[in-house]
């Protein structure tokens, strides 16, 4: 007995030596390389089309010729999508040239502005940008957004890239500070939504090491939490629930579910307390999917609140992934490539009824005007 129980130990040794990751080199591949196939023969669903005519609310300039333009209407044709709202960052000529860039097409796109911040920090900016928001009302620009503010708060942008630019070590103007009232009154006034990017995922914040689940995309997006005056994300959400509270005639749309992806109790709280207040779910679908029975019930509780979004440009596939993961009931499948996290993705299999709110009927009622 005891030598049969020695020759089972040695050929149980022998397989798991086999099997080391040591001899066939898997303790070599790196975690950014990891680019994982399903093994599960499961049903696979191909969305083409949106069930319902959607509206995309977070686009930007991605069309730089009118043939690309062109191109971009036949690719929401192909998708089923109506409308898509272009955030614009932008003012003054910059704007005009955008307006009638799209102008072509004034049933498929819709332009939004930005405020301008030029000499934000001297007296008499806001009545300045106010005049000047009207002036962008007048052009043509039918919203706000995306204002941005990752920490450093919102100052004058020539381009995105200095968006998230480190060497400008001043901290500009949060959504809540006194001199950003009367540009949210006359927002309300020109019936112009809102729509505010505030920090980023709780990720981003976290040390990039072998603890944080969203290692590959943090250590690319990482958030420098020792850059100096820099606020962190719960003191942005609060800056934005006290401009939400005390500006109830304003809509604000947080987009990217105003990046509580890993507590979306958080964004809940502050969608029960204010109705004007809505959220787009635009370059989160890789943060959602990994989790789908919570999200499924937090998108169909507030299915009257959350918008349709995609954030990515119309020629890298991105419709189809989003019809996907927002229509069918499929599991564990990835798309790295696209959101550059390592988890595998579920279907969330929608309501109808949802559906038909989140794609289009209730953007449809913010951007409803005299």
């Amino acid at each position: 007995m005891r030598y049969d129980h020695l020759l089972l130990c040695a050929i149980c040794t022998s397989v798991l030596a086999a099997a080391d990751p040591a001899t066939d080199g898997a303790d070599l591949i790196l975690l950014k390389d990891f680019r994982p196939e399903s093994i599960y023969h499961i049903p696979q669903t191909q969305v083409h089309r949106a069930k319902f005519a959607a509206i995309d609310v977070h686009t930007h300039d991605y069309a730089k010729t009118p043939e690309e333009v062109d191109a971009w209407v036949a690719a929401m044709d192909g998708a089923n999508i109506s409308r898509s709202i272009v955030l614009s960052f932008a003012t003054g000529d910059a704007l005009a040239a955008l307006i009638a860039k799209y102008g072509r097409y004034p049933d498929r796109f819709e332009l939004w502005c930005y405020f301008d911040f030029t000499d934000w920090d001297k007296p008499g900016w806001s009545e300045r940008a106010v005049a000047d928001l009207h002036h962008s009302h007048e052009l043509g620009a039918r919203g706000v957004g995306e204002l941005m503010d990752k920490g450093m708060g919102f100052k004058p942008i020539s381009t995105t890239a200095t968006l998230t630019s480190h060497s400008d070590t001043t901290v500009g103007m949060h959504i809540n500070d006194p001199r950003m009232k009367p540009l949210l009154a006359a927002c309300a006034q020109l019936h112009m939504p809102i729509n505010i990017h505030i920090g980023e995922d709780a990720w981003m914040y976290h040390a990039p090491d072998a603890t944080n689940d969203g290692l590959m995309n943090a250590a690319k997006w990482r958030v420098d939490r020792q850059r100096p005056g820099l606020a962190d994300h719960d003191y942005l959400l609060a800056a934005l629930e006290a401009a939400v509270r005390d500006n109830p005639a304003t809509t604000f749309i947080a987009c990217h579910l105003a990046n509580c992806c890993a507590d979306l109790t958080q964004l809940g709280r502050l969608l029960d307390a204010y109705p004007n207040l809505y959220a787009d779910i635009a370059a989160r679908y890789g943060e959602i999917a990994p989790i789908p029975r919570f999200v499924q019930a937090f998108i169909e509780r507030y299915h009257t609140r959350l918008l349709y979004g995609t954030d990515n440009h119309y020629t890298v596939g991105i419709y189809p992934v989003t019809f996907r993961i927002l229509e069918t009931a499929d599991e564990h499948f990835y798309e790295t490539g696209k959101f550059g996290y390592h988890w595998p993705l579920y279907g969330l299999a929608l309501s109808e009824q949802t559906l038909q709110d989140l794609y289009h009927d209730n953007i449809a009622r913010v951007l409803q005007r005299p």
